[in-house]
């Protein structure tokens, strides 16, 4: 499952460095570049997410977690499955490898720009491609929420939602291909703030218009908020495009060279293991619509908190994605291999610690953040039970987009992920309708769970010579040390959690208690992954002294 409460992979810096990681010769960005690139981007992430939470709030405030709320849902596939598609993993495989290249080109003095060849060939193709596209999804809407979710209570609803969600398709095709191109220049700033302003027009929409059109406001913020990302970035990338106007030759640029900066196998390899990987929403939310009216925003909602931990802990593989491909560029596979194999580990860490705080405090941490307006206790109840069965798959959704960077790192299509995840997808939906009868939507959170977790250990096992041959047994038996700690550190913060009237007290306390323990295993069982941690701080701690 992804969101646009967007992670760094789920993030605008996720597909930054790793194709920068080859330009021009003698322009290697240092490390503290990097540093500084993934700074801001993580800043800027985390106030998309913070917005995100925030206009997941007001949608809760203004229509709990009934019929309203998941017709609009059903529309908001439409964007989930956008933002994968064509600003995430699937269109920034293809394009920022492409215009890294086509400016390492120019670099070298290619007769004619490279980089404005690309556009020329690109970029009106997109146009009118993603515009078809969003035309077809807005003519066929009542067909798409019939597919999505034939037991809703109330279609209609979803179907004037699902009109304004499909323009979303053209304005993140566009904001994508601003962000590649960016991101391929080394400009991080305006791409890692587009949720910013993407979850601003979705909130805006709903505090000044929901009053009069109900949750058809958050579906008119969710088409305001994508042209919001295109201008955000817009003239960003213009100054950029133009800057060497001058130096560039009169005549047009040609696109001969075009077609060779981009492979068509790699485009289709990424866009289908985007698209397949999403489609785990579009399963659950089928299922979801046969159950009682409120089922599928109780696992929205479960699903945009526990997925925090995920965001997180990805941020770790987006800033050493490009230490990654350069040692495969230069055929170093063990740095390659460490470098991974350390990736895992920490992110694995950061993710499970995350874990123990969403199962240990979940009630606390929904009634915190939701239960205000039409969001009753009793959806409290519901939503935070679901989160604990899907908070069991956060380690299999880490390790997906840790493991699939690695297999797209070296720029070269591979149609393994798409293989694995479709075997994740078939145990999902498989599960999913056993699950579905037996405890509701709560089976279908373990059913993604369950599914995630087969696409990562087919993930793990695939990896080899075509990628980087990490030793995965050696990663899992690392891995295993944070999974003990997390059992440690649940039942340490569950046991005091319940014990705490105050939501905000609870949290606030239990937070700490579930990192000491959590720690304390981890430096007893001897983890490789806390020792440069462990290390760092106590540097700090001494130089403060």
């Amino acid at each position: 499952m992804t969101s646009t409460t967007h992670a760094p992979d789920t993030g605008p810096a996720g597909k930054v460095t790793a194709p920068a990681a080859e330009p021009v010769k003698g322009s290697d960005p240092s490390n503290g570049f990097l540093a500084k690139a993934a700074l801001v981007t993580a800043v800027l992430t985390v106030a998309g997410s913070v917005l995100g939470l925030v206009r997941d709030q007001a949608l809760a405030h203004f229509f709990g977690a009934g019929a309203e709320t998941d017709a609009f849902l059903v529309a908001w596939t439409v964007p989930e499955v956008a933002t994968t598609l064509l600003i995430e993993d699937g269109l920034a495989f293809a394009l920022v490898p492409a215009f890294s290249m086509a400016i390492a080109r120019r670099g070298q003095g290619a007769p004619r720009d490279p980089v404005r060849a690309l556009v020329a060939a690109s970029l009106p193709r997109l146009i009118l491609a993603s515009g078809a596209v969003a035309l077809i999804l807005m003519f066929g809407a009542p067909v798409l929420v019939e597919v999505l979710a034939p037991g809703l209570p109330d279609p209609g609803l979803a179907v004037d939602c699902t009109l304004l969600t499909a323009t979303c398709v053209f304005t993140f095709g566009l904001a994508g291909y601003c962000s590649a191109a960016l991101r391929a220049h080394r400009r991080f700033v305006a791409p890692a703030g587009i949720y910013v302003f993407y979850n601003i027009g979705i909130i805006t929409a709903l505090f000044v218009l929901a009053p009069r059109y109900g949750v058809r406001a958050a579906a008119l913020g969710v088409a305001v908020g994508g042209v919001l990302m295109v201008l955000a970035q817009a003239p960003s990338l213009w100054r950029q495009l133009t800057r060497d106007t001058a130096d560039a030759p009169d005549d047009k640029a040609s696109t001969a060279s075009a077609p060779a900066l981009m492979s068509g196998t790699l485009i289709a390899t990424v866009l289908l293991f985007a698209l397949c990987r999403q489609s785990q929403v579009l399963i659950e939310r089928f299922l979801a619509s046969s159950l009682p009216a409120g089922a599928i925003s109780h696992l929205n909602y479960a699903q945009k908190v526990a997925q925090v931990p995920m965001i997180l802990s990805l941020m770790l593989c987006t800033v050493t994605l490009p230490v990654v491909a350069r040692a495969l560029a230069e055929g170093d596979i063990k740095r390659a291999r460490s470098r991974v194999e350390r990736d895992l580990g920490l992110a694995g860490c950061v993710v499970l610690l995350g874990t123990s705080v969403v199962i240990a405090c979940a009630p606390q941490l929904i009634q915190l953040l939701f239960q205000r307006g039409a969001f009753t206790a009793d959806d409290t109840e519901a939503t935070a039970a679901v989160m604990r069965v899907y908070a069991l798959g956060l380690l299999g959704h880490t390790l997906v987009g840790a493991l699939v960077r690695s297999y797209f790192s070296g720029g070269r299509a591979t149609w393994y992920p798409l293989g694995a995840m479709a075997v994740g997808i078939a145990a999902t939906a498989g599960i999913g309708g056993w699950a579905v009868d037996l405890w509701g939507v709560r089976g279908i959170a373990l059913a993604n769970a369950a599914g995630i977790s087969v696409t990562a250990g087919v993930l793990l096992r695939g990896m080899g010579p075509r990628n980087v041959p990490i030793r995965v047994r050696r990663v899992l038996a690392e891995l295993a040390k944070p999974a003990a700690a997390t059992v440690c550190a649940t039942a340490a913060g569950g046991a005091f959690a319940g014990h705490v009237e105050s939501p905000l007290i609870a949290v606030a306390a239990v937070a700490p208690i579930v990192v000491a323990v959590f720690v304390l295993v981890l430096w007893a069982l001897k983890a490789q992954a806390i020792g440069p941690v462990l290390r760092s701080v106590t540097r700090k701690l001494a130089h403060v002294r």
